[in-house]
């Protein structure tokens, strides 16, 4: 088996020197190895070629195969990278207008996974790059929520957040780092996410939302994702986006389970405040603090609030409006509840479908 590795070798390294094109290179390794295929079907076993090159042909068809399956992955990897820059065509290239391309080479590259499908191609990819996200929250479902909207290309995100990066965050709040430990956490969250994707900008707010500035930031952004842990900020959260008549994805979790829905009442969907009323009476709703939450719940709920997010800037699919979904992490078991808008909800009652911001989806 070695002298045919070494003859192998030889061919290539020839090849090389001559300058001749890899494609003729490799073509030479195929004859050579069919070569060898063919003396082991026509030569007795104990001819001295057959002992020679390996005694039986059964190694050598494996290592083809395998060598095959890489050719056809790499072909069909280029045809992917290739397909997509088509799809991407004059919507995100500025085609023949003379105009600066939207997309780098690298951009299309990075996105191509999104680009090939077809609720995405280009022009969904243009659409996240346009977009303007604002995120409630650097914690537990603010990290992997800030670091998938990064990962897409969603153009503009803002994060607000007053807390600073501490150690019993790190089991769960994965956008941070053991360094990063007395930081502000959006600061901390901005440096991972360029870190992540350089094409995109990040807008910090090192700050408590308040209702003195919530009203001016919210106005700045298309969608708005609530990852809080008090119910004070999150029903401050839901009357600026309803008055705005902005979409609202908020997420919660607790222990072992999580739930997310899109609250949009322009869109005929209930706001946060139908739903919940109230504050529960102290003790009743424990934080993660005192009630303790799994490492990875806020991953796989933030995962799923990233995603909502992404359909309903392209507009694809059917997001959760006017339904609330509970993962249980517990038993692997997830449901889904509908929500109806409650008519003398002090925040949506009276608003309707002329409220509508201008948002896809």
């Amino acid at each position: 088996m070695m002298l045919v590795l070494i003859m192998a070798a030889m061919l290539w390294g020839i090849g090389a020197a001559l300058g001749t094109p890899q494609r003729l290179r490799w073509g030479m390794i195929a004859i050579l190895w069919l070569a060898v295929i063919g003396l082991h079907l026509v030569l007795p076993d104990a001819h001295p070629l057959r002992l020679a090159t390996g005694e039986s042909a059964a190694l050598w068809l494996m290592l083809g195969g395998a060598a095959g399956v890489v050719l056809v992955y790499r072909a069909g990897l280029g045809r992917l990278r290739a397909r997509a820059k088509q799809r991407a065509g004059a919507t995100v290239s500025g085609g023949d207008t003379g105009r600066k391309p939207l997309f780098t080479e690298a951009e299309l590259d990075r996105y191509a996974r999104h680009i090939v499908l077809r609720e995405i191609g280009g022009p969904g990819q243009k659409a996240l790059k346009q977009a303007r996200v604002l995120v409630i929250g650097a914690g537990g479902l603010g990290s992997p929520v800030l670091l998938y909207l990064a990962a897409a290309g969603v153009g503009v995100i803002g994060v607000i957040d007053d807390d600073e990066v501490d150690n019993s965050n790190l089991q769960r709040q994965v956008i941070h780092r053991d360094g990063d430990i007395g930081l502000p956490k959006v600061q901390s969250a901005a440096a991972a996410m360029q870190a992540q994707n350089p094409h995109i900008t990040v807008r910090p707010y090192q700050r408590r939302l308040t209702p003195e500035i919530a009203a001016a930031l919210f106005d700045e952004y298309d969608l708005v994702l609530d990852g809080t842990d008090n119910f004070e900020t999150r029903y401050l959260v839901n009357a600026t986006a309803v008055n705005l008549g902005i979409p609202l994805i908020s997420g919660a979790m607790s222990q072992w389970e999580g739930q997310l829905s899109v609250f949009d009442p322009a869109r005929g969907a209930p706001c946060y405040q139908c739903i919940f009323p109230e504050a529960p009476a102290p003790g009743l709703a424990p934080s993660c603090s005192e009630a303790g939450v799994l490492g990875p719940l806020p991953g796989v709920v933030g995962a799923m609030m990233a995603g909502e997010a992404i359909k309903i800037i392209i507009g694809a699919g059917e997001a959760l409006r006017g339904k609330m979904l509970i993962y249980d992490a517990l038993y692997g078991e997830s449901r889904k509840i509908g929500l109806s808008p409650r008519e003398n909800c002090p925040i949506c009652g009276t608003k309707g479908e002329s409220d509508d911001k201008s948002v896809a989806g």
